[in-house]
């Protein structure tokens, strides 16, 4: 079902398409692919949207700290917003202190993406299309992307995500939900139970750029390697803690890249008996803990967004890769598909 949710300042209109499949329902918006709303039962059959996010189109564009939305050209950081391709040195949109940050200030979370639905058997979906033109936040090339949202008959949410150019540029796209299990609405995350099969990170020093080390979780916080509570580390006194005002890191996963998607984390809330299942494609994901809720936003049920009310789990290639050569390479060249999927598998 599509239906419109409002208008930009400039009359542009935004829609809202809604899609149910296997007990998940799931709202995107065409404003920046924006999850809006991601519902599923409980262990008792009753339904929570678990997903952060707005009511409303105006709050989206004001205040946004990226809710459900797709993330690119560079989702995460990159140092001072300065790389180096073939030689040729390039500067892209700084919009996070000295550092650019998914994109920059006009990333393709603020971009209204062409939407089409379809049906493939037993499965829905959503294709999703932007044409980001050469230069766009100061990216090379003219990068033509496709994502596709497909609700399973299991009732599992994917996202492929597909991008061509016509010149060399750079390359990182994930998505931005905020994930409660819970539901939105319910308060602290830090009662959540996960497990991610990584064994390293990449510690991060001024502006969360990474160091460059990958280094053991071993005896940090960032050690999910056997299930525990998300909040029991973090109010610990670890230096990386204090950097990013709790958890806002990549974590190295073991798997490495993969052609198709392998699990590599698991989400569960005990109150409600939801689970959530991530696998991946990505060699990396970014485990934030919702540090930067401050109380000023009122979110889609009416209440209060505080600090720890979600977290967040970006799969990913590493934050400033461009910069990192021994980092998996986030470089796509003319000729090159890049290919990403993850999958959302949900339990009860």
């Amino acid at each position: 079902m599509k239906e419109l949710f409002g208008k930009l300042a400039d009359g542009t209109k935004i829609y809202r398409w809604s899609l149910e499949n296997g007990g998940t329902r799931l709202k995107v918006l065409s404003y920046g692919g924006i999850v809006q709303s991601l519902e599923i039962p409980d262990s008792r059959g009753q339904y929570a949207n678990v997903s952060l996010g707005f009511a409303n189109i105006e709050d989206y564009v004001a205040s946004s700290p990226y809710f459900g939305a797709l993330i690119g050209r560079y989702g995460n950081r990159i140092d001072q917003g300065r790389f180096t391709l073939d030689g040729k040195a390039y500067q892209v949109d700084v919009n996070d202190g000295e550092n650019s940050l998914h994109g920059g200030a006009e990333g393709f979370d603020k971009r209204v993406w062409d939407i089409e639905p379809f049906t493939e058997g037993s499965d829905v979906g959503l294709y999703l299309h932007h044409t980001s033109v050469d230069g766009e936040m100061g990216y090379p090339g003219t990068l033509q992307t496709k994502v596709t949202y497909t609700l399973t008959q299991q009732g599992d949410w994917r996202i492929d995500y597909e991008a061509t150019t016509d010149k060399t540029t750079v390359v990182n796209l994930t998505n931005h939900v905020y994930w409660n299990l819970a539901g939105e609405s319910s308060g602290s995350i830090h009662d959540h139970e996960l497990t991610v099969a990584a064994s390293r990170y990449t510690p991060v020093g001024k502006g969360l750029i990474p160091t460059g080390e990958l280094a053991p979780v071993a005896g940090t916080p960032f050690d999910f390697r056997v299930t525990k509570t998300v909040g029991g580390d973090l109010r610990g006194a670890h230096q990386q803690l204090l950097h990013a005002q709790g958890i806002d890191h990549n974590l190295v996963l073991d798997k490495g890249v993969t052609a198709e998607p392998e699990h590599i984390a698991t989400l569960s809330d005990p109150s409600s008996g939801r689970t959530l299942s991530v696998s991946t494609t990505e060699p990396g994901v970014q485990f934030y803990s919702g540090n930067f809720l401050d109380g000023t936003l009122v979110g889609t049920g009416g209440t209060v967004y505080r600090q720890g009310d979600a977290l967040c789990l970006e799969t990913q290639h590493f934050p400033d890769s461009p910069n990192q050569p021994e980092f998996p390479s986030t470089t796509l060249r003319p000729g090159q598909t890049y290919r990403s999927a993850t999958v959302h598998s949900f339990g009860r």
